[in-house]
């Protein structure tokens, strides 16, 4: 934590830190003759959560020593520290901290979950970071990880009465960069499977953001990586997300749609002799009808042709 944040949370009396720190309900009571402890550690939300990460400033065997005692510690402010040590020492010294990624991952998920916003948000930074310097390190540990963003989300969208606009905007930007960074360092072959099942998870925010990934995945396959992942295979699964009740899984599963018709095509150019002897063959119509049922190929082909018209009528 910057030294700037350590003075801020330094200038609050001891009664009032060890007040905050035992409370069970997340929210201190005040005192009338220190006025508003909430509103001062508003103030210090900001340095915490956005501390520079440095990589010389501390002994790493040091830091290492006393992480989990940090990240398991009740006192908020000392897990916001913990966390960003976790950040400074993925970024600078992943290979040390490698061989506790089975004990950090499960701490840094129960941060995540915590309901005061400045913690939350570290924790999702926090992934973000894993992400990107261990990617397919932690492919074992990813589904608790994945399952707590949609979650967060909801619950920052869901507790208006409790956190400022402000604050709901930023922990759900965190969460959407946090799952940006998961599909963007993890290899889509290891991710896939991964995200596959929560494509059918009971949960519509977790059908969504899976739905997402998956596209973003998928994206990052190429053309020879989607070919040997199966076109069939998955414009079932983008057919089946089309009649999702949730705007982003069915946005996703269009996005998706238009990769695969664009990888179809590209793969299935007719010859001439194809062309004489069956025009109908082979093309994008004819696959759609022949992998899906009579009602999804309809919705498939009504996607994928008005996108096509949209392109004719804008050239």
């Amino acid at each position: 934590m910057s030294g700037k944040a350590l003075r801020d949370l330094n200038t609050l009396p001891a009664s009032e830190r060890k007040n905050e720190s035992c409370s069970k309900g997340g929210f201190t009571k005040l005192h009338a003759e220190h006025g508003n402890l909430e509103e001062k550690q508003k103030k210090n939300t900001a340095s915490l959560t956005e501390t520079p990460i440095n990589g010389d400033e501390k002994d790493v065997d040091a830091s290492l020593k006393i992480l989990l005692a940090g990240l398991e510690s009740k006192d908020w402010v000392l897990v916001c520290e913990a966390l960003n040590d976790v950040r400074r020492l993925s970024i600078f010294h992943k290979e040390e901290m490698l061989s506790m990624l089975e004990n950090v991952i499960p701490l840094i998920v129960k941060s995540l979950k915590n309901p005061r916003s400045a913690l939350c948000k570290t924790a999702i930074m926090t992934s973000a970071d894993i992400f990107s310097a261990y990617s397919d390190h932690i492919i074992d540990s990813l589904d608790p990880l994945f399952y707590c963003f949609p979650t967060v989300s909801c619950l920052a969208s869901a507790t208006s009465s409790l956190k400022s606009s402000q604050d709901k905007r930023f922990v759900c930007e965190a969460a959407e960069k946090a799952l940006i960074a998961m599909t963007t360092w993890v290899s889509p072959i290891l991710l896939l499977p991964k995200l596959q099942p929560n494509l059918k998870h009971r949960n519509p925010r977790i059908r969504a953001k899976a739905s997402m990934c998956f596209c973003r995945s998928v994206l990052r396959l190429g053309v020879e990586g989607i070919k040997a992942f199966g076109i069939d295979k998955l414009i079932q699964i983008a057919a089946s997300q089309l009649s999702d009740q949730l705007p982003e899984s069915r946005e996703a599963a269009r996005t998706l749609l238009l990769e695969l018709q664009t990888v179809y095509e590209k793969c299935h150019v007719p010859t001439q002799t194809a062309i004489s002897e069956d025009s109908e063959f082979g093309s994008w119509e004819h696959f759609c009808q022949s992998k899906l049922s009579p009602l999804s190929a309809q919705a498939v082909l009504r996607v994928t042709n008005i996108a096509r018209e949209g392109i004719v009528l804008g050239s």
